[in-house]
């Protein structure tokens, strides 16, 4: 594909052509990149000064100009070497025009991260929320929104104080496929099609500050695109892995999140990956950079890879024979930014070589600075959101959403009614003492997950627990990895001197982290083992299940001495007192999960490079739309304390029919995208039958006997959350449905609408079902563009 670019090989000088290809560092089997200490550095800022400086007058200070007029006149003033020194991260600036130095790795998966941070005072703590898997298990959109406005604000705070960007290195929609990937935990789970793409625009929107906002506040660059979900199973690094995927599955899965997050959230950047996909690095792949991603999608933005993605695309991927060679590949490509520094140092003699030109490189750094302009970089401190100062991590801070988040996400996988543990619940029989025992009973640093922020404090269980009405006997018991019983006496002691037994274990970053896959789905070490005993002495026993990634609990769910199971996730700095509230019902549960806990032998059945989501051979199916066998607990389960009722709004039908064709015939005035226009709003009454307040959670699932086979068994179209439902009230669930998410992708990769029967189920129960028909003629929302030829590069423009 790069044949163009690699005939200027021939052009390089000998002393270039003798980089070889042979290094120390295997990175095909090792997950870390070696990264130089100027990628890794985190620097103070500031800005350019518009009305005294050098720049005073010029037309980047103009501000009636466009952003790319802006962009691009401050952009030709720069030096050939200027120019390749600033397509790196950690870019020096250009001082004699006045342009500071810039960062572009930012990060904000949970809250602020990767920055020029203070080791003590103002901007030496921001806000440190659940990891995304938790908060969206709260099936609450408006919090996801929530978070990012928060963590936007803070961001810019930083940023105003010269200590942050004005970019994101968030989110991470990348689908939670494998349940072995490290790095599930910092997605929004394994449902790419529906909730990967409303979580992308949830924080996309908040994160920027509206769709597409004249200003962003921050400007968000999703990652990783695209086919990243594996770190380092079985010695497959991450960094060489080369996976081979369908059209229908590239656009079925593992990128229709990425057009949510550029078509409808407007994402102003975007993250190439290490991999490689169908034999062409993803950083150095004009199909998804350009064909994709610019033209059939219509991104504006800049694309940065990942860090070291660039040296990637020559070892160990082999897309060039040298670096220099990688360089040009991935500039050319559309790659504006180079986290690292092969730009910095090969595009020189790329340049001198003919295999990149002055206005490739102009071009990458005007896409950048593009950006930079809309956000006001260059328009002083009258700026929108220049107000922003440290109170505003202290206001921000204040609201104790991270503990909200906390709570919400938190899911009951199993409870026999020993949970809550509040005294009018067990009718005057509360428990005086618990017994805290396990490698999380006193976590603190465990609790957040990784690219963790750094916070203002975090909240233990213990703490939590020696704060209550609670007598606490505390003992360690076990580690996450620990196989000796060292531990097991005082923990069983503590258990005998107590009435309830509190087990908070899991996994953690020791097991799962990005470069380090799990290796099994069993829990850890001897942590069931130490379960068990205590399960054995005759007192409730709650298990608290700590970590992004499911563990199979089959022994646990076949204990009946064993009461409660609690899902944690990674709950933030306010994770101690979350989980505290939800055990003694002072908050009720309604988390449900977003990924399949599947039983421990399932990542043997079938190597978990295999993309190819359908069963065939002995791959039993790939996340809960696929999966033929027996989920220990399936993807959206979720218990309460309380009961619910739910049935068809007063007044609704219980189906109706409509024609494709005449659907996407309308007009669509208010929608940028057709397959945005909602096709139907279903009510759904929802009544608390039970004795406890509570919050009801809901998903809707569509399943269809028309198109080609093979079928889904189902896909999640709908999801919502109600907050504070007392006994006897009720609410209405509402589920607006748009046309585009009953699209499937067809062989070709063609997103299609085909006519046919279909139910909508409210949740795994199925409680209530609603059918629709569609007739008229299969319609296609979004066409697969054609791969492009041998030797092509793109338009590039």
């Amino acid at each position: 594909m790069q044949a163009t670019v690699l005939a200027g090989l021939g052009l390089l000088t000998g002393a270039v052509l003798a980089q070889n290809n042979m290094s120390d560092y295997d990175y095909s089997t090792n997950a870390n990149p070696q990264l130089d200490s100027r990628t890794l550095a985190t620097i103070p800022l500031g800005f350019p000064d518009c009305n005294e400086g050098p720049l005073a007058g010029k037309t980047v200070c103009n501000s009636s100009a466009s952003a790319w007029e802006r962009a691009s006149s401050l952009i030709s003033m720069f030096t050939l070497e200027e120019l390749i020194n600033n397509t790196a991260n950690t870019a020096p600036g250009v001082p004699r025009l006045g342009i500071p130095p810039y960062e572009v790795w930012n990060e904000a998966l949970h809250g602020l991260s990767h920055y020029f941070e203070a080791d003590n005072g103002t901007f030496s703590w921001t806000t440190a929320f659940p990891q995304p898997i938790l908060s969206m298990a709260s099936m609450n959109r408006s919090l996801i929104h929530q978070i990012g406005d928060i963590i936007s604000t803070q961001a810019r705070a930083a940023s105003n104080a010269g200590r942050y960007g004005l970019d994101v290195y968030s989110p991470n929609i990348n689908g939670f496929r494998s349940p072995v990937w490290g790095r599930g935990q910092e997605t929004p789970g394994e449902d790419a099609f529906f909730l990967s793409s409303l979580y992308a625009y949830e924080y996309i929107t908040a994160m920027q500050g509206g769709v597409g906002p004249a200003v962003p506040k921050m400007a968000s660059v999703v990652k990783h695109f695209a086919g990243y979900d594996i770190e380092s199973w079985h010695n497959h690094s991450r960094l060489g892995n080369n996976l081979n995927i369908t059209n229908q599955a590239l656009a079925g899965y593992f990128t229709p999140q990425f057009k949510a997050a550029v078509q409808y959230a407007k994402a102003k950047g975007l993250m190439c990956a290490y991999n490689a996909v169908n034999g062409e690095s993803a950083c150095a792949d004009p199909f998804f950079l350009q064909n994709l991603l610019r033209e059939e999608w219509g991104f504006t933005g800049f694309v940065s890879s990942d860090c070291g993605a660039i040296y990637s695309i020559f070892n160990p991927h082999m897309d060039a024979s040298n670096r220099t060679a990688a360089a040009a590949l991935g500039i050319r490509a559309g790659t504006d930014i180079d986290c690292g520094t092969e730009y910095s140092y090969y595009l020189t003699p790329a340049v001198n070589a003919a295999l990149v030109d002055r206005d490739d490189i102009e071009k990458a750094l005007t896409r950048l600075y593009s950006v930079l302009v809309e956000a006001g970089y260059f328009d002083g401190n009258s700026s929108m959101y220049r107000d922003l100062t440290w109170d505003d991590v202290l206001r921000t801070d204040a609201l104790n959403i991270s503990y909200e988040a906390a709570v919400e996400g938190q899911t009951l996988l199993k409870n026999d009614g020993t949970l809550p543990l509040m005294s009018d619940h067990h009718h005057g029989k509360a428990p005086k003492s618990v017994a805290l025992i396990g490698p999380y009973a006193n976590a603190t640093t465990q609790l957040l997950g990784d690219y963790a922020p750094t916070p203002p404090y975090i909240t233990s269980l213990l703490d939590a627990f020696e704060e209550s009405q609670w007598d606490v006997n505390y003992a360690f018991g076990t580690g996450i990895l620990q196989t000796n019983t060292t531990g097991f006496d005082e923990a069983l002691q503590a258990a005998r001197n107590s009435d309830v037994v509190i087990f908070a274990g899991g996994i953690d970053l020791t097991v799962e982290d990005e470069a380090l896959d799990r290796e099994s789905l069993a829990w850890p070490g001897n942590q069931l083992e130490l379960i068990d005993k205590l399960s054995q002495l005759g007192k409730p026993v709650v298990v608290l299940q700590f970590g992004g990634g499911q563990v199979d609990d089959s022994a646990l769910k076949a204990n009946d001495n064993v009461n409660s199971i609690l899902w944690c996730g990674y709950p933030g700095q306010s994770g101690g007192q979350a989980i505290l509230d939800v055990i003694s019902g002072k908050r009720a549960p309604a988390g449900r999960l977003v990924t399949t806990q599947y039983p421990a032998e399932y990542i043997n059945q079938f190597d978990q490079l295999d993309t190819n989501l359908m069963p065939h051979g002995d791959n039993p199916g790939q996340t809960y739309m696929w999966y033929t066998d027996e989920p220990v607990y399936a993807f959206g389960h979720g218990l309460f304390y309380t009961t619910f009722e739910e049935q068809l709004g007063m007044n609704a039908s219980s189906s109706e029919t409509h024609n494709i064709t005449e659907v996407f015939a309308q007009a669509h005035e208010e929608y940028e995208f057709i397959e945005q226009t909602p096709l139907l709003s279903l009510q759904i009454k929802v009544t608390n039958t039970g004795d406890m307040t509570s919050d009801y959670s809901a998903m809707l699932f569509a399943s269809t006997t028309g198109g080609p086979e093979p079928r889904p068994k189902k896909w999640l179209v709908g999801i919502d959350r109600e907050a504070t439902i007392a006994p006897g009230d009720s609410c209405t669930v509402t589920f607006d449905i748009p046309i585009g998410v009953l699209a499937r992708a067809n062989e070709a990769g063609d997103l299609t609408v085909y006519p046919g029967e279909y139910e909508l189920a409210l949740n795994n129960e199925r409680s209530v079902v609603y059918r629709l028909t569609l007739t008229g003629n299969a319609v296609a929302v979004a066409k697969w563009p054609l791969a492009l030829a041998d030797g092509a590069t793109g338009n590039m423009d």
